[in-house]
């Protein structure tokens, strides 16, 4: 199946390709569960984006496969192995404006399935939550992109992930 996704990514478009204008790429993964989405409360340990809700991230350096670093930071933040997801699906690249006013970022989409309820999380989470999707309005203070990130991976051919994140 991770293959298949890394056959399955999509090349980058004219936009995120790095350039000046736009150096800085990471990947955004939605990890699902039994249909539920998978959030994860940023620690104060962090430099962006403390004690807000969001999806699995990491910055992608310039050489680097997009989808090798999803899986990259699913283990790191999660210690999910690359068995221990049923599927993974490269989303749409997405270029999103830095909300604290500094230069766009490239985000590399992603939707990862396992059949794994319980996480270890690393120190960049305090906690995590299955969250149903139409209960997602629940959970205030979500990072500024994750509405963006989700509505990316909704508009997925696949009528399953469709379905999920809705």
């Amino acid at each position: 199946m991770i293959q298949q996704a890394a056959q399955r990514a999509q090349p980058l478009d004219e936009f995120s390709r790095l350039t000046p204008q736009c150096p800085r790429h990471i990947v955004a993964v939605i990890l699902m569960w039994r249909g539920r989405i998978g959030l994860f409360k940023r620690s104060g340990s962090v430099q962006h984006d403390a004690g807000l809700w969001h999806c699995i991230t990491g910055f992608l350096d310039a050489d680097s496969d997009p989808v090798r670093q999803a899986i990259q930071e699913i283990w790191e933040e999660t210690l999910l192995p690359a068995r221990a997801l049923e599927h993974l699906t490269a989303g749409p690249t997405l270029r999103l404006a830095d909300p604290r006013g500094g230069q766009d970022w490239t985000v590399h989409t992603f939707v990862a399935c396992t059949s794994q309820r319980r996480l270890t999380l690393n120190w960049e989470h305090e906690a995590y939550r299955w969250v149903r999707p139409w209960k997602l309005s629940q959970f205030d203070g979500q990072d500024a992109w994750l509405s963006d990130v989700l509505q990316a991976i909704n508009s997925l051919p696949s009528g399953e992930t469709r379905d999920q994140v809705a």
